[in-house]
């Protein structure tokens, strides 16, 4: 009887989210098209995930086929859709392929012909596509099911789901080539997340260079009609009234209600990011979640989490839309995670705040000619995700003379007053980091137990403004740092992540943590490190560090949680207690968001392994699949199962022991030869 119960509540919560998901089904980005990244699958579970084996692995062939020069310019972060009996998903190079789901074996590719010489901002990537059917097509009619994608260099394309081939009647022979403004060089703007699909509207979003200039293009939003390719509406999610700027594009994923007609945003900073002299005020509707009427673009509500954003602070995860239950009773809202690790939750209809959002002083002295927000919105029912705050006694390092000693001269010769210390030409502090915090991979959130799961990054950004004059056109930063020129401002502007001697980190572990939150409760139920040194220190120690997490994780009704890493390792969780229970190793790390699926009776668990190339991890171009092992088939080699944590740990810190009385020898003799010299 209670299990009865159980599953009729499930069914209904699923329902009642607004975002009904077939059992065997994955058919957007997010899972369904509020992006919570739940499956009702639950064959897979704790009692049995260490059964699990690889079931099948599939190359692109990009490897083969393209120069080792441009592969290293990639960034696998595809999530395949199950789709019209078909895996599909595309690779860094906007191949669109379909595979069998139950052997891995291509099926069918679509291939743009993307030119690997432009030069892509945001390197070659493509996080995935959007499928969707027309319902006043013929049921065998041709291109009545369709892929959606926007691409490197700024197409719209539309394919017959179940042959690959171009849809004719969209656009121009199956696609569209926007018209934009004046381009640095072809790769400053392009389509790196998929779009979504409401009311029969196509809408895509762009990916622009960052800090290049202060009158860069703008991140216009577009929408098309999904069978003709007509274009329907933009929306520039900036207001330009007495402004100079550009972007606050939208290049995160979107997320959709399809019962409301709404579409919702999650906007990025005006240009450039680090010195906003010349966009004075708050600078609306960047830095916010904007919801469009899906077939007008006319703008319902917005909130934003960022005023006047001198810190790349931008919104880089899908909103998450939910169901969930407060002291007023249930409402639908709408969940944003950001990189300084707050989350908002806010009102589907209306964007109020559920729970209160203070506004609070924040540092202030600016830059010359800067003009800051006296206050930041700080949410107050849910506790951050991470610290917001380092000092130099919080740095990390192997050695405490060495290594150690340099992180905390960094953070030391650095202005560094808390979250929001604005950028300086002493250099700044910018803690979360720009890359931190949650990433693009979003949030995940089970409609049964309303708990909300997300991957977050700890690292330190030392952000630097140089006066203009000190710039000269020959001007290369220091190794390790990026450069932006910031035209028509004071000043230009060098970032790096505090690193140590050896490489490591300067804050103290954990670097990658996957965080479960009690919404209702605004509480924080549990903590777990993800990944290890594995893959990137000497000899493969596996220092149990975490590693910086970009990508997200899925949750199944099975009380699992599947996450990759910056290591070649697929991980599951316990949804209950955060324990590691299983790794499925990889060919290289998959940085991507994994999915799951019901393919003949049989749930999956898929991720694409194809390294990221800005994070220094091997490059690749795999697709990998786990199952159950079926009767009498033997135990996979690629997989394990982790029953002892406590001992991985210590196993860890032998390790550390090791390298630190390595270095220390080192060390020793190095001091020994210079006093003989």
């Amino acid at each position: 009887m209670r299990n009865a119960v159980c599953l009729f509540a499930l069914i209904v919560a699923v329902l009642c989210a607004g975002n009904p998901l077939p059992a065997s089904a994955w058919e957007h980005w997010g899972g369904d098209r509020g992006g919570s990244r739940f499956s009702p699958l639950k064959q897979i579970t704790p009692d049995n995930v260490g059964n699990l084996v690889r079931a099948w692995e599939f190359r692109t062939g990009d490897l083969d086929r393209r120069a080792p020069e441009v592969m290293k310019r990639t960034k696998f972060q595809a999530t395949p859709l199950l789709v019209e009996d078909s895996l599909i998903f595309c690779s860094p190079f906007n191949e669109v392929i379909a595979l069998d789901p139950g052997s891995g074996v291509q099926k069918w590719r679509y291939d743009p012909d993307i030119s690997t010489a432009q030069r892509p901002a945001n390197r070659y990537t493509c996080r995935g596509v959007a499928y969707w059917v027309d319902d006043r097509a013929a049921e065998n009619a041709a291109c009545r099911a369709r892929i959606f994608m926007g691409t490197n260099d700024v197409r719209v394309i539309a394919l017959d789901a179940r042959t690959g081939i171009p849809c004719a009647d969209f656009g121009n022979n199956g696609e569209i080539k926007f018209a934009l403004g004046p381009l640095e060089w072809p790769g400053e703007f392009q389509i790196t997340s998929a779009p979504v699909v409401a009311r029969d509207i196509v809408i895509v979003g762009s990916a622009i260079a960052d800090n290049r200039r202060v009158d860069a293009l703008p991140g216009t939003v577009r929408a098309f009609d999904a069978r003709t390719g007509r274009a329907r509406w933009e929306f520039d999610p900036l207001l330009h009234d007495g402004i100079i700027a550009g972007h606050a594009n939208v290049w995160a994923p979107m997320s959709v209600d399809e019962e409301r007609g709404l579409v919702f945003l999650p906007t990025s900073s005006p240009s450039p990011d680090f010195w906003g002299g010349k966009r004075p005020g708050n600078n609306d509707y960047a830095n916010s979640v904007v919801a469009l009427r899906a077939e007008t673009g006319e703008r319902v509500w917005s909130f934003q989490t960022v005023h006047h954003d001198v810190w790349d602070y931008d919104l880089p995860a899908q909103p998450t839309l939910a169901r969930i239950d407060t002291a007023e009773g249930q409402r639908d809202v709408v969940i944003q995670p950001t990189k300084q690790g707050f989350v908002f939750v806010l009102d589907r209809d209306t964007g109020k705040p559920i729970w209160p959002v203070e506004e609070r002083a924040v540092p202030q002295g600016g830059a010359e000619g800067e003009q800051l927000s006296p206050t930041q919105p700080f949410p107050t029912h849910v506790p951050a995700l991470l610290p917001q705050r380092i000092s130099p006694g919080d740095v990390f390092g192997l050695i405490p003379l060495w290594d150690r000693g340099a992180c905390r001269a960094q953070v030391a010769s650095a202005r560094n007053e808390g979250l929001y210390t604005p950028p300086s030409t002493q250099g700044t502090v910018v803690f979360p980091m720009t890359g931190g915090g949650v990433n693009w991979g979003g949030a995940a959130f089970d409609p049964v137990s309303q708990i909300l799961y997300a991957n977050t990054t700890r690292a330190i950004h030392i952000v630097k403004l140089l006066p203009r004059a000190a710039v000269a056109d020959g001007f290369s930063p220091p190794p390790g740092h990026d450069f932006g020129r910031q035209q028509g401002t004071p000043f230009a502007m060098t970032r790096a992540v505090a690193l140590s001697p050896l490489g490591m980190l300067c804050n103290k572990p954990p670097w990658g943590e996957m965080v479960a939150v009690d919404l209702k409760a605004g509480k924080i139920l549990w903590r777990s490190r993800v990944g290890t040194t594995e893959d990137r220190a000497p000899l493969g120690i596996a220092f149990p560090f975490g590693t910086p997490l970009v990508s997200g994780v899925a949750i199944t009704a099975g009380d699992l949680v599947f996450t990759g890493a910056m290591d070649a390792y697929l991980r599951a969780f316990h949804a209950r207690s955060g324990r590691e229970l299983w790794q499925g190793r990889l060919p290289v790390p998959g940085v991507a968001n994994p999915m799951t699926y019901l393919w003949k009776g049989e749930q999956y668990v898929a991720i694409g392994a194809g390294g990221h190339s800005e994070s220094g991890t091997t490059i690749g171009d795999s697709v990998v699949a786990f199952r159950l092992a079926r009767p009498g088939e033997a135990p996979s080699l690629w997989s394990r199962t982790i029953d002892r944590p406590g001992g991985r740990f210590m196993s860890g810190a032998i390790a550390v022991a090791v390298v630190v009385l390595l270095m220390a020898m080192l060390v020793w003799r190095w001091l020994r030869s210079r006093a003989g010299a």
